[in-house]
């Protein structure tokens, strides 16, 4: 048998043939000549011998029946790969299939090694780590970083350059880190560039990425598709992005993201990704400022889409939410109740064939849109162009529009909630429990207080670099770090036995970006979610300490950054998904940013769902759920926030109950930077 380690090796220089030498062991596989491509059936053992005499390590592939992926095979090689593409899903569904039906590890590593060469390695890379995470003979792999195999997604041009000299002409060892350039987009003159450490964050594209590869929207085998809760969390994911955003943008004196709602008036912004396609062996194409929408007429994607028909979908969707009902394949009016709406609503907006209820009346919103935008600059191909980087869901987080789009993705969500019975006192109060007292305390001894800053970090990117001398190259990034923190909170049993009770912690600004007091209704929508955890409160008064480190929201800072060839962490490909821990913390400002810290503590026997979590990874389930499980908490995504206030409540502090604790703290930014955190 196969050690199914070794179909991570397939993930390695995806440019280069199967043959070649793979990881830092130097391993070869060693395939039938009917496996190779048809190129090299002919020279095939003078091949295989001059690179099986240069590998430490040699794999030998099993002969086997040749699987059918005519279908994944029709995407050109030297194509771009986008999951917004319905064509392109399709593909990998099928690719998909393939793999999900080997009926080992032998018989997959068969296949894959069959399908490398032949099929387009980025919709290949896409279809093996979904069927990694999801067979239950590989589950425990640990996936590559995405960012090591496709670092041109993620590297300017010119840095990307400079790796490949470094790579060629100093030996491995000697070799310096390549200095990516912390504000390449843009200059000062666009306003928006303000948020470049924001858009183009390397763990906030990847994770972005890596959730899509969690919940993908198509496949044969329904249970890669049908997890729990998913429509919510599609919602829910992105809804807490857009509050994200929008505090960076008060941080940087710029106003609340405009909802991209019609589709016939020009964008002002504008974006120049500067970034190298390696596949499609091009650069991303631009999209100037001003840009108008048009309809997409591509036959080589089978898309041919008028903005009517987007307009249409909008409608149907917010005829729903208003009737709180949805029409389903028979035509018939179907409500939607207070548990499951909301999951329903996210899955007709983040189309999938298999999980909408109605694919065909309802269309696929969310994705075209980032299809029609990113076809701005050719929309029927007469350019040859493919799409831009808001069309790939590991790039599409870099682009201004992206939010713009997905602000009228959350407002459509909103109308839903807003139209939702508000949590009455009774439902908010935890009887017996208060918290008296919640502060936050820096690991440099501040009180209060957050402290932001800049870090430089470094990428191993030999693993994505084709055709080069072996050995590590390191690209080095700065990004946005915080000092570690602790949340202290003292709260009361007043009962005389013990309570279970689930401690939720958000964060949101104290004004908006008028400098006005925030109303309840506005700042329930900026409330990020911080942390959320189990607590056990004896009898009478309790302090409950929990480290930045341990927040349910973030993946740990190794996971994004560092070379994690010799990890042991057996569900690193779950965890991989998560909002980064550097993130967790927006930037704040040089004078201090004003927020308010709420911590809540809810009846755990209310909230708590029973099944085993032995072994499971935790790490970001408020962002991503926990394989193979529900969602670890009953209570709607978002809640207490996710509603408008009850009548009365119309602020913050007219809001709370007894349970619940606010305490003003602020985010000071320090425009200094941190040393390399090492290789």
């Amino acid at each position: 048998m196969a050690d199914k380690k070794n179909l991570l090796l397939l993930f390695d220089r995806p440019g280069e043939p199967v043959f070649t030498p793979k990881g830092k062991d130097n391993v070869v596989f060693q395939v039938p000549d009917k496996f190779l491509e048809e190129k090299y059936q002919n020279i095939g053992s003078d091949i295989q011998s001059r690179f099986g005499d240069e590998a430490d390590v040699t794999i030998q592939v099993r002969d086997t029946a040749l699987p059918n992926i005519t279908v994944p095979a029709q995407l050109d090689k030297s194509d771009n790969f986008s999951l917004f593409i319905p064509r392109h899903k399709k593909l990998a569904a099928a690719l998909i299939d393939v793999f999900m039906k080997a009926k080992d590890i032998d018989q997959l590593q068969s296949y894959a090694v069959y399908a490398r060469d032949r099929v387009n390695s980025q919709l290949f890379n896409y279809a093996l780590s979904v069927v990694l995470l999801h067979r239950p003979d590989t589950k425990d792999l640990d996936l590559p970083i995405f960012i090591e195999s496709f670092p041109s997604k993620f590297i300017d041009s010119r840095s990307f350059g400079m790796a490949r000299q470094e790579a060629n002409v100093v030996k491995q060892g000697n070799r310096r880190p390549i200095t990516v350039p912390r504000d390449y987009t843009a200059s000062d003159l666009e306003p928006e560039h303000r948020l470049w450490y924001f858009r183009e964050d390397l763990g906030i594209n990847v994770h972005h990425w890596h959730w899509h590869l969690v919940y993908p929207a198509e496949s044969s085998d329904i249970n890669i598709v049908r997890k729990d809760r998913r429509g919510e969390l599609f919602y829910y994911m992105h809804q807490q992005i857009m509050g994200r955003y929008n505090i960076e943008r008060f941080c940087n004196n710029l106003p609340k993201t405009v909802a991209l709602t019609s589709l016939r008036e020009p964008i002002p912004e504008g974006y120049f990704p500067k970034l190298d396609s390696l596949v499609a062996s091009r650069p991303w194409p631009a999209r100037p400022s001003n840009s108008t929408l048009m309809p997409i007429k591509r036959t080589l994607d089978q898309i041919d889409l008028e903005i009517s028909t987007m307009e249409r979908w909008r409608q149907r969707f917010l005829e729903a939410v208003n009737e709180n009902a949805y029409t389903d394949l028979q035509g018939r009016k179907v409500a939607l109740d207070e548990t499951t709406g909301i999951d329903i609503l996210g899955n007709i907006l983040e189309a999938s064939q298999q999980l909408s209820p109605n694919p065909n009346y309802y269309g696929d919103l969310h994705n075209m849109g980032h299809t029609i935008i990113s076809y701005v600059h050719d929309p029927d191909h007469r350019h040859l162009e493919s799409f831009g980087v808001i069309g790939d869901s590991a790039t599409a987080m870099r682009d201004p529009v992206f939010y713009r789009w997905h602000q009228n993705i959350d407002d459509m969500f909103n109308e839903y909630k807003i139209r939702m019975n508000p949590y009455t006192a009774q439902q908010l109060t935890y009887p017996s429990i208060r918290v008296t007292a919640v502060g936050i305390q820096l690991d440099n001894g501040r009180t209060n207080q957050f402290h932001t800053f800049w870090q430089q970090s470094d990428i191993n990117m030999t693993k994505g670099m084709d055709f080069m001398p072996r050995g590590d190259v390191f690209a080095r990034f700065t990004h946005l770090q915080h000092i570690p923190f602790t949340i202290n909170v003292q709260a009361n049993n007043d009962s005389s036995a013990p309570k279970m009770g689930m401690v939720r912690v958000f964060m949101a600004p104290k004004v908006d970006d008028r400098g006005q007091q925030m109303s309840f209704r506005d700042q329930r929508r900026y409330m990020i979610e911080m942390d959320k955890f189990v607590a056990n409160l004896r009898p009478g008064q309790n302090t409950l300490r929990r480290r930045s480190a341990e927040s349910t929201v973030t993946i740990p800072f190794e996971r994004t950054f560092r070379n994690l060839d010799n990890r042991q962490d057996s569900s690193f490909n779950f965890c991989g998904c998560g909002w980064p821990n550097h993130m967790l913390i927006p930037k704040g400002t040089d004078q201090g940013y004003r927020m308010e810290f709420f911590v809540m503590i809810s009846n755990y026997e209310e909230d708590r769902v029973n099944q085993d979590l032995g072994g499971a990874c935790s790490d970001a389930a408020s962002f991503c759920g926990i394989r193979d499980r529900l969602y670890p908490d009953r209570r709607p995504m978002g809640y207490p926030f996710d509603r408008l206030g009850r009548q009365g409540a119309d602020t913050l502090a007219s809001f709370m109950t007894p349970n619940m604790k606010v305490q003003e703290v602020t985010i000071i930014h320090n425009d200094r930077v941190s040393g390399p955190t090492g290789q």
